[in-house]
């Protein structure tokens, strides 16, 4: 699967939503059927978002669908509606470990959905998952990405997201931290939650900005006007484009050194390694 920097969530009932988001610069698309749609209008929904997906021209954007937590009684409605319109991934929401995506996984084998058919699973939304976190490893190759959110686990506890000043209390920082070190123990993209406030464009930027010094690799939109700045945040500039490209060009001068000098200071294979990543991202892949 291609880079994901941003991925746009649209209702699942809003046909109208969805091409807009299609003239979007987003990576992916997510149609929900879960939070952003109310329990009668799911049917409905689960129309909207087969006859959205089996029109939708493939190529540019991948497209995803958040369906129903599997204890809700609605996920398997959910995947009999839209399985048969090609998505090319399955959010779940309600994760707790990497039991939850072979869950998942069955049912997608079970449907006869595509061995390409990727998971996305939301890994902190209860307790529990917040436990399940470094569990996902060996979640085989279904598994493409790991996200968080900041909303469901505080109303779980009866809790707060945010302190005054708008920063994540103590405990969301650590969940936070938790699910990016889950991702990367993975080897999966580490997706870093969306910014709420949609009028805020210097404080997205911002958050985006710190989510990839971080070590996410990209993060949730709920507009589309956020898209253009969550990816400029987490595509690599040319100037690091340039570093990158010099230090491979150094390491590939000296093949028998551990360790260099560069612009002043040392670089050894952590850098090398980190320089040969941001180059991919940069060439898509």
């Amino acid at each position: 699967m291609p880079p994901l920097r941003s991925l746009l969530f649209v209702p699942g009932d809003r046909p109208d939503r969805m091409a807009k988001a299609l003239a979007s610069e987003a990576d992916a698309l997510i149609l929900d059927l879960e939070d952003a749609v109310a329990p009668a209008a799911k049917p409905f929904a689960r129309e909207v978002c087969a006859a959205f997906l089996a029109e939708a021209e493939r190529g540019r954007m991948i497209f995803f669908v958040r369906i129903n937590p599997l204890d809700s009684g609605l996920a398997e409605a959910d995947l009999a509606a839209i399985l048969p319109a090609r998505p090319d991934g399955i959010m779940l929401p309600k994760s707790e470990s990497a039991a939850s995506v072979a869950a998942l996984a069955r049912m997608l084998d079970g449907h006869g959905a595509s061995p390409e058919t990727a998971i996305l699973p939301i890994v902190t939304e209860t307790p529990a998952a917040v436990f399940g976190c470094g569990t996902y490893a060996d979640s085989g190759a279904r598994l493409v990405a790991m996200t968080w959110g900041a909303e469901d686990l505080p109303a779980a506890m009866g809790s707060t997201a945010r302190t005054g000043d708008g920063a994540y209390t103590p405990v969301l920082e650590t969940v936070r931290a938790l699910a990016l070190l889950g991702a990367h123990a993975a080897g999966v993209a580490a997706i870093e939650t969306v910014y709420p406030a949609i009028d805020d464009p210097e404080g997205l930027a911002a958050y985006a900005a710190r989510g990839r010094r971080d070590g996410f690799t990209g993060m949730l939109a709920i507009h589309p006007a956020q898209v253009p700045i969550i990816n400029a945040a987490f595509s690599p500039s040319p100037a690091e484009i340039a570093r990158a490209q010099a230090i491979v060009a150094l390491f590939g001068r000296n093949p028998d050194k551990g360790a260099l000098a560069f612009e002043g200071r040392m670089v050894d294979a952590p850098h090398l390694k980190a320089a040969r990543a941001l180059l991919a991202r940069a060439d898509g892949g």
